[in-house]
């Protein structure tokens, strides 16, 4: 294969992670918890070069797309610690903190206080592995993809 090939195959498998993330979100009513959110931001990264590499698929955007994948690998493997107890997560997402609502919109019932979405309790898990776990795993293999494609020949 190609290195455009390579790149948009990489490109179009954050997207597919980007777009269960919402499924899961919207359609089925799993709000995001703060780390959730943070896996998802790196693979936007990597769409937009698998989407450039349609016109210039150049081998430092294979590195940049690699970088995505990696970083979102990374959070996701700390969440997955956070999840399994072996380290501390985030104050604002591990222990139920109401930080920054005032006491009087939780006591007015007219006031919409979001919930917490807390870090360490896994939604959903498949396998025995959560969601947080299967972001990892599919998070290496496409950075793989994308360092197969920056060491491809033009």
């Amino acid at each position: 294969m190609s290195r455009q090939v390579l790149m948009v195959l990489a490109g179009a498998g954050s997207a597919a992670l980007l777009l269960g993330a919402f499924a899961f979100q919207y359609l089925g009513g799993m709000p995001p918890c703060q780390l959730c959110i943070w896996q998802r931001w790196p693979h936007a990264v990597a769409l937009a070069a698998g989407l450039i590499a349609l016109e210039a698929p150049s081998r430092l955007l294979a590195w940049l797309g690699a970088a995505g994948a990696l970083v979102s690998a990374g959070i996701g493997a700390f969440h997955v610690g956070v999840e399994q107890g072996w380290w501390a997560g985030l104050a604002s997402c591990s222990g139920g903190s109401l930080a920054g609502v005032s006491v009087e919109d939780l006591l007015n019932p007219a006031v919409d206080v979001a919930q917490v979405v807390r870090c360490d309790a896994i939604a959903w898990q498949m396998l025995g592995v959560s969601m947080a776990g299967w972001n990892v795993i599919a998070s290496m293999l496409l950075a793989g993809i994308w360092i197969a494609a920056a060491l491809r020949k033009a």
